[in-house]
């Protein structure tokens, strides 16, 4: 609520909104009473995101958004997909003078993404993470009055009914994408051999290709995450124990995750390779990575291992395949190959609710419909 205090024969408000305003509005008013009700209905405007044209600093002199986040790009650390995020965003942005960047213009990109664009929600909220990160930059040097994107409703990335009139609304869903008959046989010889695509000039050239076989190789029996594996250490597999502790994941987490004996064996037979001196338990299971874990250093190794193993699953012909589409195999065959219940699996995955793997029990369901009569 707006601030009152008496001033000789007028009222003074003053009216705050740290994430809208740059600094407070200043009022004076002859009675208090109409001073409540102007404060009343500004601070309503203010809730929506909407700041009136009087109160709007630099109005006519905005500076162009472009300008101001390529300005952000230099001085500031940004992750690798913030920055290439940003820049699919130029070309959106256009003319853009930071003095439009209002609650409305932000409702329109959104609008603009699904409708036109036809992004996925989880898309959108990659989006509009990076624009928002950029502006609070560009507020708290004063180039911007506020940022609308931080008072977006929650929910705000779903496709409305009103949405799906336009568009085919995208589900807010993972893949689907499964192995199918041959494509795994068909990764292996890529991955081990100098086996050349009879549309390719020559075979590919993989360095650490004895590396790339162990992470398929765990992805199918353990399911784990990319950035899971290759920030391993060797401290962190028992062997004897057949598993591998996993001190911080995704979801933020612990978790022991049992390997098979197909895994215990793809493990030995990789460790048996490799100098003792890259065994200790401090050194780094897989070459990737270098000491340093910054986020910049772990997006930019994520960005190469996915360029690297969408380059392998071309040469085996395996179309539309991503490096996770595996942990969704290796989750799919545990419901498919063993008896363990929901939640056994959901703390072997590192899934954070039963709800994640709702989908998953149609396989086991039809498994069973195929034992009847």
């Amino acid at each position: 609520m707006a601030t009152c205090r008496p001033r000789g024969n007028t009222f003074e408000f003053i009216v705050r909104r740290k994430k809208i305003l740059p600094k407070p509005i200043y009022l004076t008013f002859d009675s208090k009473e109409e001073g409540e009700a102007y404060c009343s209905h500004l601070e309503g405007l203010l809730d929506q995101g909407v700041i009136p044209e009087e109160f709007v600093e630099n109005k006519d002199n905005g500076l162009a958004v472009q300008k101001v986040l390529a300005e952000y790009e230099v001085l500031v650390p940004i992750t690798p997909n913030d920055r290439k995020l940003l820049r699919i965003n130029y070309e959106r942005l256009g003319d853009l003078k930071t003095s439009e960047v209002t609650y409305d213009w932000a409702e329109k990109f959104i609008s603009d993404m699904k409708r036109r664009r036809n992004l996925a929600p989880g898309t959108i909220r990659h989006h509009v993470g990076a624009l928002a990160r950029g502006f609070d930059w560009a507020v708290k040097k004063g180039y911007m009055p506020f940022n609308p994107l931080r008072i977006l409703p929650k929910g705000y990335a779903k496709y409305s009914d009103d949405d799906q009139k336009y568009v085919q609304a995208k589900d807010d869903q993972e893949r689907d994408r499964r192995l199918e008959t041959g494509e795994e046989e068909m990764i292996r010889r890529v991955l081990t051999t100098d086996y050349k695509p009879p549309n390719r000039q020559r075979h590919l050239e993989l360095e650490h290709s004895t590396a790339f076989v162990l992470m398929f190789d765990l992805a199918l029996e353990t399911a784990m995450r990319m950035r899971e594996m290759y920030t391993l250490t060797w401290g962190q597999i028992n062997l004897s124990k057949r598993t591998i502790f996993l001190e911080k994941t995704k979801n933020g987490d612990r978790r022991q995750v049992p390997l098979s004996s197909v895994a215990v064996q793809a493990v030995k037979d990789y460790s048996e390779e490799l100098p003792r001196v890259q065994r200790n338990a401090k050194s780094l299971v897989f070459p990737f990575l270098k000491d340093e874990k910054s986020r910049e250093e772990l997006a930019a190794v994520t960005s190469k291992l996915s360029k690297q193993w969408r380059r392998v699953f071309t040469h085996a012909g395996c179309e539309n395949l991503g490096f996770h589409d595996l942990r969704h195999e290796a989750t799919s065959r545990y419901y498919e190959r063993t008896t363990l219940s929901d939640l056994q699996i959901a703390k072997i995955t590192g899934h954070k609710s039963l709800s994640m793997l709702k989908r998953y029990a149609n396989l086991r369901a039809s498994d069973l419909a195929g034992q009847l009569w």
